[in-house]
């Protein structure tokens, strides 16, 4: 699923109209205009038929799909993220809830209650809201989230396998691996391309070098819609984690 929702943002880039509007650059090439992708337009058509999706799945019988969102500590924006997480779930029907904890919880008593999440089979989604307070291993906390149930691909099995361009559950930077990948894995949309990542500590030179050499430039602006795509993915993986679930209760 991952990989046919990549496919839909690169073919909503991909109109008619903008393989018409081209130009020649002044070393000869085609080049192709920038289009903006919206992203609040594009997460919620999708969550629009992933409520009509899950009230399907309801009706044959199948519980609403659950998820669970930890939080620690007070971080004021950490909890607009997770309330935003809630509403979106409350709107396709997910059955989501929020497991709030003092930043004074040791990281054993965080990591006791993610493993009794894990054993629970009504559960199909679990979330760690990061940061989480300094006094924890971050990396160990979401390893301890099954790969099953990591809705926001941070397990290293879950990593990995995004690198590897498997079948996964993820929600962040799967364009640059796939574009890297070649055409031999799993999704068969590899480009084996020479992939740049730059950031907000690029030289700017650096910057400019890169992106006058490139041939596809790929910039994610906020606001623009980045935001409502990764809730609305987290919808969609914990939609999958619970089909996923239900066909492995089958076995």
């Amino acid at each position: 699923m991952r990989q046919i929702f990549s496919l839909r943002i690169v073919s909503s880039l991909l109109t008619s109209k903008m393989r018409s509007h081209t130009y020649i650059d002044s070393f000869g090439s085609a080049r192709m205009m920038a289009q903006i992708l919206d992203g609040k337009a594009l997460s919620g058509t999708i969550k629009n038929e992933l409520k009509i999706k899950i009230a399907n799945w309801v009706s044959l019988g199948n519980r609403p799909p659950s998820l669970r969102c930890i939080i620690v500590g007070d971080d004021p924006a950490s909890h607009t993220y997770v309330n935003n997480k809630i509403q979106a779930a409350a709107f396709v029907g997910i059955n989501a809830e929020t497991i709030k904890h003092d930043s004074n919880i040791s990281e054993e008593q965080l990591i006791a209650e993610i493993q009794e999440l894990n054993a629970d089979s009504n559960i199909d989604g679990i979330l760690v809201q990061l940061p989480v307070p300094d006094s924890m291993n971050e990396r160990r906390v979401c390893n301890t989230v099954s790969p099953e149930k990591d809705v926001d691909g941070f397990h290293i099995v879950n990593v990995g396998q995004l690198c590897l361009d498997m079948p996964t559950i993820n929600v962040g930077m799967p364009i640059a691996m796939m574009l890297h990948s070649d055409k031999r894995h799993d999704s068969g949309l590899g480009m084996d391309a020479t992939v740049t990542i730059c950031h907000r500590h690029t030289p700017a030179d650096k910057l400019a070098f890169y992106c006058r050499n490139a041939d596809i430039i790929i910039t994610a602006t906020v606001p623009g819609g980045v935001g409502p795509m990764t809730v609305t993915m987290l919808m969609h993986n914990t939609f999958q984690a619970a089909q996923n679930q239900r066909d492995r209760s089958l076995q």
